[in-house]
């Protein structure tokens, strides 16, 4: 059934030790950073150490749900590019914000962005054609939001450049889900 999706195939997970692991490594960081190397400046408190583990999780559970749900391997890539995206922004704009720093009021919109991504997934019951559809559609919020920032002043070229850059890998997974349709 290519291109179709099979939803529960109970096919195996080759990758989950190694998106778990690396999420458990990534949690680690920065203990390791403030036991071994205090002068980097690396002070996380215990709710930073919530936080963050619980936006790992939430990325790890998301990604296991697009290997449960997805036929191709297309499928499966989009998804978990997907899932990344949306967990670098929400890191970053938590960390030091994308527009400015993380108390900026501009980088509420790509909360804007994030709920087109998960709309658009929903609505399209995650199926590929309709979740390509919807990762044009959250690239197409990234570049929104950049625009907006643009008109309404205030920010380094830099930051707006590398802000948009954040829509390529919305539009990457569009096309693996067009690919995954196929």
């Amino acid at each position: 059934m290519t291109g179709t999706m099979a939803m529960g195939s109970g096919r195996g997970n080759g990758l989950r030790p190694f998106v778990w692991g690396g999420a458990a490594g990534l949690l680690l960081l920065p203990v390791a950073a403030m036991r071994f190397f205090p002068e980097a400046g690396v002070d996380w408190s215990g709710a930073d150490f919530a936080v963050m583990g619980a936006l790992l999780a939430a990325a790890c559970g998301l990604y296991e749900l697009g290997a449960w749900l997805g036929a191709t391997r297309a499928y499966r890539a989009g998804f978990g590019l997907a899932v990344l995206a949306g967990f670098l922004t929400v890191w970053a704009n938590l960390a030091v914000g994308m527009l400015g720093d993380e108390g900026n009021p501009a980088n509420l919109l790509f909360l804007g962005v994030l709920a087109v991504a998960a709309l658009g997934s929903l609505l399209a019951r995650f199926r590929p054609a309709g979740m390509a559809k919807a990762m044009f559609a959250t690239a197409a919020a990234q570049l929104a939001a950049v625009g907006i920032a643009l008109a309404t002043g205030g920010f380094e070229a830099r930051e707006l450049a590398l802000t948009a850059c954040f829509a390529l890998p919305w539009l990457l997974a569009g096309w693996l889900f067009r690919s995954a349709a196929r």
